[in-house]
């Protein structure tokens, strides 16, 4: 059941200058470095928290329809959903109305309900459904502050010790600030 991200986002939560200014970088010498640690810092959030922070479009394969007429939906927060179809046997594609959807998205994880037996069942045994969504809280000024600040906090910790590589170095245990910052905002698993 894995999620592939189709669309990233347009723009980081934390911006270049903003994070330099979190570390008292002045120079631009390190710019590359520092875009690439906002870039992991927020993949490292995102997947601690189950969360898209920036609007980006995901595709949901599944091999079945749940049972029980309910399909989560992670990464959260869901935005709405966007397509939807089931591959036949042959497999071409046949396109679902994203109207035979009820979608809640106040759950975390989001939920995505249907009527059992009314969605077409897939013809190929594996990955016969994809289902894609628009997920995020909307543009960087609109994820909230404490995961911006958990970014900035793993930028200046990375930034700091980025020539440590050593095998269970205390570098490698993400900062307890930032655990913090982040544990409201998990989704957990069911």
């Amino acid at each position: 059941m894995p999620s592939i991200l189709l669309e990233a986002p347009a723009d980081e939560p934390v911006t270049l200058a903003d994070a330099k200014a979190f570390i008292r970088v002045e120079h631009a010498d390190d710019d590359d470095v520092i875009a690439a640690l906002i870039a992991a810092a927020r993949i490292h959030v995102e997947a601690q928290t189950r969360r898209a922070l920036v609007t980006q479009t995901w595709r949901l394969t599944r091999d079945v329809w749940p049972e029980s007429g309910r399909l989560l939906v992670l990464p959260v927060p869901l935005v709405s959903l966007v397509a939807a179809r089931v591959y036949r046997a042959d497999g071409t594609a046949q396109t679902i109305d994203p109207a035979a959807f009820t979608v809640d998205t106040a759950a975390a994880p989001a939920v995505l309900n249907f009527a059992r037996g009314a969605l077409a069942a897939p013809g190929r045994v594996a990955g016969g459904i994809e289902i894609d969504v628009t997920c995020g809280y909307g543009d960087a000024d609109d994820v909230p502050a404490p995961l911006r600040q958990a970014i900035r906090m793993l930028v200046a910790h990375w930034y700091e010790h980025r020539g440590v590589v050593a095998s269970g170095a205390e570098v490698a245990v993400m900062p307890a600030g930032v655990a913090a910052l982040i544990g409201p905002y998990k989704v957990l698993a069911l």
